[in-house]
């Protein structure tokens, strides 16, 4: 069996919803971060025999999302390129697509990853395409339509974690207690400079000059289980959708 290999990897900060990325764009974010990989990785660009790129709330962003980060990272309108939508697993995805294409003898280099950007997410107009004639019409969240929207029970994906907490029998305390670790260990990371290499600079326009966006803005320092635990559930508990109830399609094992 052929040995495969991740060369290098890098990422941007995690900007936080509407803020220091909000007017960066899902296509240039994917193409800086390309651009770095392939750098780290003394890989030139016309070297690359593809690209897969994962993508979700691409409404607007025009056509094929990959292709547009590849061109824009430099990488030469020969090499092929597609977006994959398996919405949270999409990033993982292209690195299972790239690991295969290579193992099948199609491909030697791959540039995998994935690039996303709510903040920019548009809103959808959808009785506009043929004329809205009378009366108020719906105007559509696609960051919420396309990204967070369970299409077959209708319901909120946050929604699907309080079944899953009702399945397994998950209780406030528990997810407080993980919540505040998951924060303070972001934290406690960031402090040490534990991410200082694998981010990439982001230029983003603040005020009148251009500053480097380089760490993550959305760990909270100070979070504790007790400071989460005066916070309102943002989504109902238990069950819940159009019908009176849900029928699970999982199974504890």
């Amino acid at each position: 069996m052929k040995d495969i290999y991740i060369v290098n990897c890098c990422r941007t900060a995690v900007g936080s919803f509407g803020g220091s990325l909000k007017d960066v764009s899902a296509v240039e974010m994917g193409s800086i971060v390309v651009k770095e990989a392939l750098k780290r990785s003394g890989v030139a660009p016309e070297n690359v025999d593809e690209v897969i790129f994962g993508g979700v709330l691409t409404a607007g962003l025009g056509q094929n999302v990959a292709r547009q980060v590849m061109v824009k990272a430099g990488i030469p309108y020969s090499v092929p390129a597609f977006t994959v939508n398996m919405v949270c697993g999409s990033g993982m995805k292209t690195v299972m697509e790239a690991a295969r294409a290579i193992l099948a003898g199609d491909a030697d280099v791959i540039v995998a990853g994935g690039t996303e950007s709510m903040s920019q997410a548009p809103f959808a107009l959808p009785d506009e395409r043929w004329g809205a004639r009378m009366g108020d019409k719906k105007v559509v969240d696609t960051m919420i339509k396309d990204g967070l929207w369970d299409a077959y029970n209708n319901y909120h994906m946050g929604t699907t974690a309080e079944n899953i907490c009702d399945v397994w029998g998950i209780t406030r305390e528990e997810l407080d207690a993980f919540g505040a670790a998951s924060q303070q260990k972001a934290c406690a990371a960031i402090d040490s400079g534990r991410f200082n290499d694998e981010i990439v600079p982001v230029p983003v326009k603040k005020k009148k000059e251009v500053v480097e966006f380089k760490v993550d803005e959305y760990p909270k320092p100070g979070t504790t289980a007790e400071s989460i635990a005066k916070l309102k559930g943002a989504f109902p508990v238990g069950p819940e959708g159009v019908e009176d109830e849900i029928v699970h399609t999982f199974e504890p094992t």
